[in-house]
């Protein structure tokens, strides 16, 4: 079904629902050639992995077919919890301010793990909530994405001590491989979970080592050599296909970078990765940083074109929006000024706990920024949940 900014363009839109689907048809590869046998190069661009589910091909098409034209709003966590709130059944800061779910909902993989130090414990309880709220955005047609702060695996701490060296150790080899291997078949079994109610699996765009340009997390680039990063990867993504997961699609994330040259000094390679991102709290800070977030999308966007890829800004956001006209006059500008990001995603909306100064990232009804946002969704580029086309719609 699409929704009233689609059905409601006038002609002189190019008739976009007719032109939307055609796109995915002709970027999915499936016209009157119908598909490539195993012999042949993909027609158009398509997934990393071959035997990727149709919903998450379609998706892929969905997501390079938009973004010349329009920018996916999501949020982290959005379902679970907000300014003043936890668990309340349907409820969402962005909801309640903009009147539509977010079109992108961020989640960890972490969740499905029982909190505390020492080795991870799979905990089916806190796996079953994280389930349900992804069943219920994908079920409105929303697009799910996944981190992932991995403990430390050989400290048992957190994905921020980086006092204990462990990328070697984890790597073919090393005296945690198994261990570490074993963590990825839980999470494998938990993507194989994530099934809709006609049985099909939900895609998933999993974002793992994300800001290793970064040294505050134990895969940074202070704590392993480039060699090491690409191998963490790539034995990430074949142990993933190893345990059958076909349903995700692989977004690399730096931190911000200068030079495209920066941007791809840890880049695993083409063949197992369909997402190019970055994450980045400096440069919408303000005006006078503004047009170096607009540089590196502009960066990100030109290598994902000339790779097949799909551009993003995978994390952003300014901590408790003390700016009234922050979405219009920032993040708004930058995204209208330089088309070709597919999504955006602000991070979660925390509550204040103990000294902690707030902690929130999208704006809750009342705050000083909710009637700019409200603006900064009216723009024809952005999009909300309830402004989808049908981004799952099967190949034929």
């Amino acid at each position: 079904m699409i929704a009233r900014r689609f059905s409601n363009l006038p002609e002189s839109c190019g008739a976009i629902r007719s032109s939307f689907f055609c796109a995915i048809i002709l970027l999915a590869g499936c016209g009157p050639l119908g598909r490539p046998n195993a012999a042949s190069p993909p027609v158009a661009p398509a997934p990393i992995d071959r035997l990727a589910t149709r919903e998450t091909r379609a998706l892929f098409a969905s997501l390079r077919a938009l973004a010349p034209a329009h920018t996916l709003f999501g949020h982290q966590d959005d379902l679970a919890y907000g300014y003043g709130w936890t668990g309340d059944p349907g409820r969402s800061d962005v909801k309640s301010v903009a009147g539509s779910y977010p079109a992108v909902y961020g989640w960890d993989v972490g969740d499905i793990f029982a909190s505390g130090k020492g080795p991870l414990r799979y905990d089916p309880l806190r796996a079953d909530k994280l389930r349900a709220w992804i069943l219920s955005g994908y079920r409105r047609g929303g697009v799910i994405t996944m981190s992932w702060h991995m403990p430390n695996p050989v400290a048992h701490s957190d994905a921020w001590d980086v006092a204990t060296p462990a990328v070697a150790r984890i790597l073919p080899g090393g005296d945690h491989h198994a261990a570490f291997l074993a963590d990825l078949d839980i999470a494998a079994r938990f993507f194989r979970s994530l099934r809709a109610p006609d049985g099909s699996l939900v895609p998933v765009i999993f974002r793992p080592w994300h800001e290793q340009t970064g040294d505050w997390f134990w895969w940074g680039a202070a704590h392993c050599t480039a060699d090491q990063f690409n191998a963490l990867w790539r034995m990430t993504v074949a142990r993933l296909r190893a345990d059958g997961v076909h349903n995700l699609l692989y977004a690399y994330s730096t931190d911000v970078f200068d030079t495209p040259e920066d941007y791809l000094a840890r880049y695993p390679g083409d063949d197992v990765v369909d997402i190019l991102g970055f994450d980045d709290y400096h440069g919408i800070a303000s005006r006078a940083t503004l047009p170096q977030f607009e540089q590196r999308i502009r960066t990100v966007v030109t290598l994902a074109g000339s790779r097949g890829k799909i551009a993003a800004v995978t994390e952003t956001g300014l901590e408790a929006i003390p700016d009234a006209i922050w979405w219009t006059d920032i993040l708004g500008r930058g995204l209208d000024d330089v088309p070709g990001a597919a999504w955006v995603l602000v991070w979660r909306n925390a509550n204040p706990a103990n000294d902690r100064k707030e902690h929130f990232f999208a704006p809750y009804p009342g705050q000083k920024s909710a009637a700019d946002f409200v603006q900064f969704t009216r723009d024809p580029r952005i999009l909300l949940e309830d402004e989808l086309p049908d981004l799952y719609a099967r190949q034929r």
